[in-house]
């Protein structure tokens, strides 16, 4: 009898494809499927909801919502980075860490770049370092804890795509922090086009006198892309 030859496991074609992350986001997009119930119980225990809250209470009391970007928004950044090739990726607001993985998994493929991320939330920290290191994307992921207006300040270069995925109301303070360090062509990224506290925010990228061709994409709840000029 002739033996059978094993087939040889097929070589991931790009990061997406590699198993450890496809098996980290399912993880996370299972988790997040509880997210309804979760901000149910949330407003049961916040009646006054989040207002008055200081941004970092706001994260701590968010602490188990994923609020992640959609599938399609990530592979969208993951095409945006694959094509843009940026040294440095700047993310606002990483949660649990799914748009995280799509950044770095970009970076990655690349061949070169980093990935600077903020969170306030010590305990989704704690979890997204786990899972980075467990898809093999910790070397290129730099996780800065606390407020962005503050750990953003001491950014030693600019950011080269910059992605506002944070709490609303911040967004455009974010940006105007940073926006005297963004080059031309930077493209600056925000999720979540149809909440009304990110207003703000589109107004000033949408306003050709603040120095931005921006665009609305149709991907779930809308992503803004714009780039400065």
């Amino acid at each position: 009898m002739t033996p059978t030859t094993p087939t040889p496991t097929p070589t991931p074609t790009h990061s997406l494809a590699d198993p450890r992350i496809k098996a980290a986001l399912s993880r996370l997009f299972e988790g997040a499927e509880q997210d309804d119930a979760t901000s149910a119980r949330m407003d049961a225990d916040l009646p006054g909801g989040f207002a008055p809250l200081s941004p970092q209470e706001q994260a701590d009391a968010a602490a188990e919502i994923y609020m992640p970007i959609s599938a399609a928004g990530g592979t969208l950044l993951y095409n945006l980075v694959r094509a843009v090739r940026p040294a440095t990726v700047v993310e606002f607001g990483m949660s649990f860490g799914i748009s995280t993985l799509y950044l770095a998994a970009a970076v990655r493929d690349n061949g070169a770049g980093r990935v600077v991320t903020t969170e306030l939330s010590a305990d989704k920290i704690a979890a997204a370092r786990a899972t980075f290191a467990e898809a093999g994307l910790d070397d290129l992921i730099t996780v800065l804890p606390g407020d962005a207006r503050d750990t953003l300040g001491a950014l030693d270069t600019p950011p080269d795509l910059l992605l506002l995925d944070g709490w609303k109301d911040l967004c455009l303070p974010v940006l105007r922090l940073l926006e005297p360090r963004l080059r031309p062509g930077t493209l600056v990224v925000a999720d979540d086009v149809d909440l009304p506290n990110l207003r703000p925010y589109l107004d000033h990228v949408r306003d050709p006198a603040n120095g931005y061709e921006s665009v609305t994409f149709p991907v779930e709840d809308g992503m803004e892309i714009s780039c400065r000029l």
